[in-house]
């Protein structure tokens, strides 16, 4: 099963027909995919141009199909209506391909579209990443996003069309100038190619090069994350030293690479730029970085869910000296009343109260035994709190516990659980190691995740004393 995306258009037309005939020998089946994203009055009238096209193929004897999903909402005010409709699109097409059984998803982009998109990262002061602009082959979450006719002329789908007399749309809002890459088509193309004639050829080519370093700074960068990243409690960490032992591009490179790793998404240049400045000198800091926040702690760096405080009634208002130190979640926690609850299924356990949740999962070692956990009590922290770290340890203050395992602030909010007016767990300790169950009972390990905290970001890992 092939995959294609097909808006109607003559590049995907084309597309779609050349991969049909080329299939037929193979005993391959072809799906086109089309996506109806109801922004234009035209669209039903697409959607039906494209399902008698196919039809009329299948009559013929091509084994192609088609499949068709519309998007649900509309661009909100102040969106960009390119970029919600792109980002539709794409998860459309991704959900779409699975669900045909594919794993192979091919698009029409030819050459003059690679050289736009240069073009247009270019003058939006983009990186390697965003010169690049599209690459020809690339996996997403099981689907392989193919641009076969990256390097092919524009002209020469044009002639496949004619040759074979393949009917088309044409969409009437590529001339709308309000679109950059439409006035870039309409306004700047005509005279740039005026001047330059190679122009085409030379800005694809750029793209290529682009790409070859872009795969450059990605194996340094493993190479440096490989020597100066680590995952301490559940937590994707950087070390701080870094940003002194590298240079100033290797470390904003390195720092790039770990920030997407940690986060799956691109940092923006200008968090790049701040941690560079401010990252080097500082013993404690935070930057926010969406819903997120990226913090430094005892020279590591880390990405944690933004603290989801409980702010107190306005009368209790708290200095704004210490909101958004720590002390706003725990004064807010204190004067939250118990709770309890039942810990001993596993599954995720949500406490919105807490702005989190716990991870139950069964562990052969490590865990607590199921009955301790049936009628659990949730508390905030009171002060006085005695914690043990290790078997073999003492009970100390849980305060002290927290500091000596490096265990900063943001990581301590969230409630403790009790049972039997005993401490059982902590947030960024875990379990207390003498509530841990003989080995071969039945048990289970905890953890507490807070809201917006992704599993590649920071949690707390239970079922293990810290170390």
């Amino acid at each position: 099963m092939i995959a294609v995306a097909a808006s109607g258009g003559r590049d995907s037309t084309a597309l779609l027909h050349a991969t049909a005939v080329a299939a037929r020998p193979l005993g391959l089946h072809v799906v086109a995919l089309h996506i109806h994203h109801g922004l234009s009055e035209h669209a039903d009238a697409w959607l039906a141009h494209l399902q008698a096209q196919v039809d009329g193929w299948a009559a013929e004897g091509l084994p192609v199909s088609l499949v068709h999903e519309r998007l649900a909402g509309a661009p909100g005010p102040g969106d960009s209506i390119e970029a919600w409709a792109r980002a539709g699109r794409h998860r459309a097409l991704q959900r779409l391909t699975l669900a045909a059984g594919a794993d192979l998803l091919l698009l029409a982009h030819h050459r003059r579209d690679q050289a736009e998109t240069f073009l247009l990262q270019a003058l939006r002061g983009a990186g390697v990443a965003g010169l690049s602009a599209m690459p020809r082959t690339q996996w997403r979450d099981g689907v392989c996003w193919a641009r076969p006719w990256l390097d092919r002329r524009r002209e020469s789908i044009e002639a496949y069309v004619a040759e074979h007399g393949l009917r088309f749309i044409e969409d009437d809002s590529n001339g709308d100038a309000r679109f950059a890459r439409n006035r870039l088509r309409l306004e700047a193309w005509p005279a740039l190619t005026a001047e330059a004639p190679g122009a085409e050829a030379a800005l694809a080519q750029a793209a290529a090069w682009a790409q070859e370093a872009a795969e450059l700074q990605r194996e340094i960068a493993e190479e440096d994350l490989a020597r100066w990243s680590d995952h301490e409690a559940g937590a994707d960490g950087l070390s701080q030293a870094l940003l002194v032992e590298l240079s100033a591009a290797r470390a904003s490179n390195a720092l790039r690479a770990w920030l997407h790793r940690a986060t799956g998404r691109t940092a923006p240049a200008t968090l790049i730029r701040r941690v560079m400045t401010e990252g080097a000198a500082a013993t404690v800091a935070r930057w926010p970085l969406g819903d997120t926040e990226l913090h430094l702690y005892r020279g590591r760096f880390f990405v944690q869910a933004t603290p989801q405080v409980r702010r107190p009634a306005r009368a209790e208002a708290l200095p704004a000296s210490l909101l958004g130190l720590g002390a706003a979640a725990a004064l807010a926690n204190a004067a939250a009343s118990t709770m309890r609850m039942d810990l001993s299924r596993p599954g995720r356990h949500p406490v919105t109260s807490w702005g989190g949740a716990f991870h139950v999962e069964p562990v052969t070692t490590g865990g607590v035994a199921l009955s301790a956990l049936s009628n659990v009590e949730l508390r905030p922290r009171e002060g006085g709190e005695q914690f043990q770290a290790h078997a073999r340890g003492m009970a100390r203050a849980l305060r002290k516990c927290w500091q000596t395992a490096g265990i900063p602030a943001v990581q301590r909010e969230g409630p403790l659980i009790h049972v039997d007016g005993r401490l059982l767990f902590a947030p960024g300790l875990g379990i207390d190691a003498r509530w841990v169950a003989p080995a071969g009972e039945a048990q289970m390990a905890l953890r507490w995740v807070p809201e917006a905290c992704g599993s590649r970001m920071g949690s707390d890992v239970a079922g293990k004393g810290a170390s």
